[in-house]
């Protein structure tokens, strides 16, 4: 395994000087290491990994140094259009090394989100132009890797992919604590949530933790899961997906069930929301503040104000609970009041370590959903 230290070494030592991206969760102990070791100047976590591209590309025009932008594999569609329509040798020419997590690597047991992802991740680079690289475990050899890939994206103008499987890197720690001052935990909340709810009512719930607590929640209660659609993958399209559901179906109260960092990715769909202003549409950010599912690594959610966004979007009403008390209160009126609405629930970042995973398979769950909201 490459030490997380040594690997931020070498990038350093080579004329790395920005870091940004979205976290992922074979990047995590690398990306923890760049957050509690880089000049917060010099490491931004990006609302989409495309912005990210763009950041390291302002960076080079201004320095002339090089970027890393790191990602997920699946982030790697967000990017094509500044990859291709900026960074490229045939329009600006920006260096800049891309560091992807190969989720779905052919050969290796992955969620269903990522399998055609990993599939086709290379294939992808090559067909939009992007030279790539696969890491070792060797720090010795990284080095040498790292070098060539610097060297080949200096001459050609152009991005350089530093592609890593899993296990790559050794474990290491957040050591930079953001003390949160919300005690609720989000799947206590997603549990008062889910009890308040009619059962008539159908959930859109954002890919990572989210989906995963309202399967268990749904296990616990013994409650089918039909009126549920967990959307694995895609981070920051639940709530179109609410949307289109919501429209089809005006009579059928839909809820987006979403998280702070897939609410930032693509923050221009509630305008989209707020304009076509359905009555029937609720949107629930829950919000700590983090990237929980891939590490931990701190969003920007604490301090936006969601509702001010919301409401300037158009969205009729929106509040905010931070506690137990105040989510109870607030779900009365969130649930009588037509939509679209907005509730921001502040809750404290982690899950606990035996939460499992969904049971039901992508088909099964697409199956079960559309004749659910079907029967309107």
């Amino acid at each position: 395994m490459l030490s997380c230290q040594a690997f931020f070494d070498v990038l350093h030592n080579q004329g790395v000087t920005l870091f940004a991206g979205v976290p992922d969760s074979l990047l995590k102990d690398f990306c923890a290491y760049v957050t509690d070791n880089a000049p917060a100047e010099r490491h931004v976590i990006t609302a989409n990994e495309g912005g990210a591209i763009a950041l390291a590309m302002g960076h080079h025009l201004a320095t002339g140094e090089i970027g890393c932008v790191y990602m997920q594999n699946s982030g790697l569609g967000n990017t094509v259009n500044p990859l291709t329509s900026l960074a490229d040798p045939a329009v600006y020419g920006i260096p800049m090394l891309l560091l992807i997590g190969w989720r779905g690597r052919p050969g290796e047991k992955d969620e269903p989100q990522h399998v055609q992802m990993g599939r086709v991740t290379k294939e992808t680079l090559t067909a939009i132009g992007v030279e790539h690289s696969d890491v070792p475990d060797s720090i010795e050899v990284a080095t040498q890797v790292v070098a060539r890939a610097i060297e080949s994206a200096k001459k050609r103008s152009a991005p350089h992919a530093l592609v890593i499987k899993k296990g790559t890197f050794d474990s290491y720690k957040l050591k930079r604590k953001d003390d949160s001052p919300y005690q609720m935990t989000r799947e206590a909340a997603i549990e008062r949530i889910v009890a308040k709810l009619p059962a008539e009512v159908a959930i859109v719930a954002t890919t990572g933790m989210p989906s995963r607590e309202l399967f268990e929640i749904r296990e616990k209660r013994k409650e089918a899961h039909r009126s549920d659609f967990l959307t694995v993958g895609g981070m920051g399209h639940a709530s179109q997906i609410a949307l289109g559901v919501a429209l089809a179906k005006p009579a059928r109260t839909v809820v987006c069930l979403d998280g702070d960092g897939a609410a930032l990715m693509h923050m221009g769909g509630l305008s989209t929301i707020g304009q076509l202003a359905p009555k029937n549409y609720r949107h629930i950010v829950l919000n700590n503040g983090a990237h929980d599912s891939v590490g931990g690594q701190p969003t920007v959610a604490f301090a936006v104000d969601l509702l001010a966004i919301a409401k300037a979007c158009g969205y009729t009403s929106v509040a905010r609970a931070t506690n137990d008390q105040e989510l109870t209160a607030a779900l009365d009126a969130f649930v009588r009041d037509p939509g679209p609405s907005l509730l921001e629930v502040r809750v404290k970042k982690g899950a606990r370590a035996d939460l499992g995973r969904p049971t039901q398979s992508t088909q099964d769950l697409t199956r079960d959903f559309s004749g659910f909201v079907r029967n309107t």
